[in-house]
């Protein structure tokens, strides 16, 4: 064999060799669109734990997907979680799935609550009293739960745990500590507001704001959260009280009620706005995203009162007569029924 004879056929095994190195490559990495078909899924099917961390990317997960055989390739999951709006609810934690399974499936299984086992679901709005009955509920030890509270690290800038709590959907593992379940939910809170300048508003510090932010979740529907967050920076400017009903029902624990009685307002706690003028000195529960949004961008306007007159109907005003017109209004309805 001459010289350049040899030279072609050690390019052509040079090429054969590449093109078999890539294509090892990309089976081994699930970096082809091969799909598992849609199948039928037997109940006595044994099941994976697939646990999606803090903030993974929908390419993390169709990574993870593929390593533990749930599909056939990343890109598959990959593709879909980029055309599927579902894909960002998926929640972190444990996930029991099948395996061999279309990259649908495998996406519908993670988004299916009753796959998580241990979950925990916290609530906007919820009080911490309540999140440390669901841990209870979920195994964890009383005793426990109150020593992690005093052990638990909060991030700079706050000093109260209430409100720090993020609302999502957690599942623990086992062997997991009160410590590690609560630290996590600061987590989640630290990870969610991390797009939110909390710390930078001229007139409230971020502890002020999330005390603003527990109100606003409380007191109204999201399509009224940034007029309720102007009202409450129109009263504490002019030095008005803010006479927050969700603060007294926060004081004496009566979640849910929509009416507030002249005695209640009388009710001594710190957290009784009727009583006492500027804001709580904590969060009344632990907020959502969109309040927190709120708190921080309150909508423009001279309001200083408000009041839901019937279900999906919450007005705005700066006038005080109009606003007991309204007043007579809403008791009508509330004796009619309408709030039941």
């Amino acid at each position: 064999m001459n010289k350049q004879a040899l030279i072609r056929v050690l390019l052509a095994f040079s090429l054969v060799f590449s093109f078999t190195f890539v294509a090892h490559e990309i089976r081994s990495n699930g970096s082809s669109s091969a799909n598992f078909p849609d199948r039928l899924i037997s109940s006595d099917e044994e099941l994976i734990e697939i646990d999606i961390a803090q903030g993974s990317t929908g390419s993390a997960i169709a990574k993870q997907l593929f390593s533990a055989g749930v599909i056939e390739s990343s890109q598959s999951f990959f593709k879909l979680a980029i055309a599927d709006s579902r894909a960002s609810r998926i929640a972190p934690g444990i996930h029991l799935l099948n395996v061999k399974i279309s990259a649908k499936q495998a996406l519908d299984q993670l988004l299916d609550a009753s796959r998580m086992p241990n979950l925990v679901r916290v609530f906007e709005g919820a009080w911490n009293s309540e999140i440390f009955s669901m841990l209870e509920k979920n195994g964890f030890d009383r005793a426990e739960i109150t020593k992690a509270v005093s052990e638990v690290k909060l991030p700079q800038g706050y000093k109260i745990l209430e409100g720090l709590l993020f609302p999502a959907q957690y599942s623990f593992t086992e062997g997991t500590t009160a410590l590690q379940a609560l630290q996590s939910m600061i987590r989640k809170f630290e990870f969610k507001t991390n797009s939110l300048p909390l710390s930078k508003d001229p007139l409230l510090s971020a502890q002020k704001l999330l005390v603003v932010a527990s109100i606003i979740q409380a007191e109204g529907d999201i399509q009224d959260f940034e007029k309720i967050s102007r009202v409450i920076r129109n009263r504490l400017k002019i030095g008005m009280p803010l006479q927050m009903d969700s603060t007294i029902n926060y004081a004496v624990k009566a979640r849910g009620s929509i009416y507030v009685s002249r005695k209640s307002t009388l009710v001594k706690s710190d957290y009784n706005t009727y009583r006492k003028y500027g804001l709580p000195p904590g969060p009344i529960g632990n907020p959502g995203f969109d309040a927190l949004k709120a708190a921080l961008n309150p909508a423009d306007g001279d309001w200083l009162y408000f009041i839901t007159v019937s279900p999906g109907d919450t007005r705005f005003t700066s006038n005080f007569d109009e606003f007991n017109q309204w007043k007579v209004l809403y008791t009508k309805n509330r004796k009619a029924g309408a709030f039941n």
